[in-house]
């Protein structure tokens, strides 16, 4: 933390100290990145026109490369491969490149197909060079970065907090300012004060300002003459979890929710479902009813054990899965946690809980759309951690009802499953969940999936 500018004793304020502007210095490191990648390309599809066909500029081969370039560019402006996150994480920036690799290559084809070309392209050719040029656009960037952290600093962008005696903040590599020690007082009708002002958020991309409730208008008209972005810091964000502002239908609200899947992420999690679960239960569907079979002949009772769970939206659903307890036993409400030699557990329930058998049949429930294959695992409306319910644990208990509940989930794969016997073990599965929905993508579903394989047989199925 730096700080700008202190008072001297009698109260005359020491000149501000400016601070250079960074938007220039971005702009510069963005062009160099895009002619690094470019010239990255070229010579990965020129080196491997010399390589495979004797001539670096084989028409054979280097028309592709030209072709590439703009498509290349053109996307990478548009996937954000040059913004401040990619300065910033150098993984990001590079993840983007990649991406926008890719979907130029695709644009290529669709545009060669669709214009009936003529080229005759290696296609050997075109593969080893897209290949040497991925490679040599991975080499240039991941060697750049440490020079681009040098012109840009840590975080690519002037930050200054501004105290202004509201509630204390503190950021990582920001400027720090105290108003009342740097004699600042926001007045829009003092051109003096707003000229003050204006020199210490000069070149500044981003201003926070912390201060009393009764002086937050005032700095709002201010902030609101610069050319960069103005924040002030409200407690009640971090209390409702505000998420953004709304203005609609004559409407001024804060937002507090917009769900944690958009309609393509839930479109995409969906089909990736189902097109899992129906070639699984096509498998199992045999194996499945011989259990059941099993199941009913050992004392008569159903196969099946129905309860009621919360599931997406915090609305109710039944959950099936194979009986496990002695029907006078089961505990439809979940108000006892299954122990260590539970007597309630028939021999053949132990072993379909040891094995996690038990939770096959909420394959159906996924094809019915009430579960995804993977999320946070539904609980018993009764379950308790502790002496306490779940949900009087934690006040975000509820979060993790936004997503479709799972057969398995980030928690599952952490071993943070089976009986809750103290609070940590509810608030670290929460904290899982959450976690979860913040950071979700298809391909961490995949990765679960194939991670659960490994932990069906566990010692804390019981």
């Amino acid at each position: 933390m730096t700080d700008l500018a202190v008072a001297v004793p009698d109260g005359q304020d020491r000149p501000i100290v400016l601070v250079a502007s960074l938007e220039r210095r971005r702009l510069q490191v963005y062009l160099g990145q895009l002619l690094a990648d470019g010239a990255m390309l070229l010579l990965g599809f020129g080196l491997a026109s010399y390589v495979y066909l004797g001539n670096p500029f084989d028409e054979r081969l280097w028309p592709a490369a030209q072709l590439l370039l703009p498509l290349f560019w053109t996307i990478a402006l548009l996937n954000r491969t040059y913004s401040v996150p990619a300065l910033v994480a150098g993984n990001f920036g590079l993840q983007r490149a990649m991406a926008a690799l890719g979907l130029a290559v695709l644009a290529l084809i669709v545009l060669l197909f669709l214009t009936r070309s003529s080229l005759s392209l290696s296609r050997a050719g075109s593969l080893l060079g897209l290949s040497a040029s991925s490679l040599l656009i991975v080499w240039a960037r991941v060697n750049l970065q440490p020079y681009v952290r040098r012109l840009v600093g840590p975080r690519a962008e002037n930050l200054l907090l501004i105290d202004d005696g509201g509630p204390p903040i503190d950021a990582a590599n920001a400027l720090r300012i105290n108003a009342q020690l740097a004699g600042i007082v926001p007045s829009v009708e003092d051109p003096h004060a707003l000229d003050r002002i204006a020199q210490v958020i000069r070149n500044m991309d981003r201003v926070v300002v912390s201060c009393p409730p009764e002086r937050r208008q005032v700095w709002a008209l201010v902030l609101k003459g610069g050319q960069m972005r103005g924040e002030i810091v409200d407690n009640e964000v971090d209390t409702l979890g505000i998420i953004g502002t709304s203005r609609a239908d004559g409407i001024s609200s804060l937002v507090v929710s917009a769900g944690p899947l958009g309609l393509r992420a839930r479109a995409t999690k969906r089909i990736f479902d189902l097109a899992l679960t129906v070639p699984a239960l096509l498998v199992l569907g045999i194996p499945m009813l011989v259990i059941a079979a099993l199941i009913h002949f050992q004392d008569g009772g159903p196969a099946l054990f129905l309860q009621r769970r919360v599931g997406r939206n915090n609305q109710f659903f039944w959950i099936y899965k194979f009986r496990s307890m002695r029907v006078a036993a089961s505990d439809s409400l979940g108000k006892q946690s299954t122990r260590r030699d539970d007597d309630r557990i028939t021999p053949l329930g132990a072993f379909l809980r040891k094995t996690s058998i038990d939770e096959l049949p909420q394959l159906l429930n996924v094809l019915k759309g009430e579960m995804s294959l993977v999320g946070p695992r539904p609980h018993a409306l009764a379950s308790q951690a502790g002496n306490r319910l779940f949900y009087e644990i934690d006040s975000r208990y509820a979060h993790r009802h936004a997503l479709k509940p799972g057969l398995t989930g980030l928690a599952q794969i952490r071993g943070l499953r089976g009986a809750t016997e103290q609070e940590d073990d509810l608030t670290q599965r929460l904290q899982a969940d959450l976690e979860y929905q913040a950071g979700w993508s298809i391909l961490r579903d995949l990765g679960i999936i194939f991670k659960t394989l490994r932990v069906l047989v566990h010692d804390r199925a019981y």
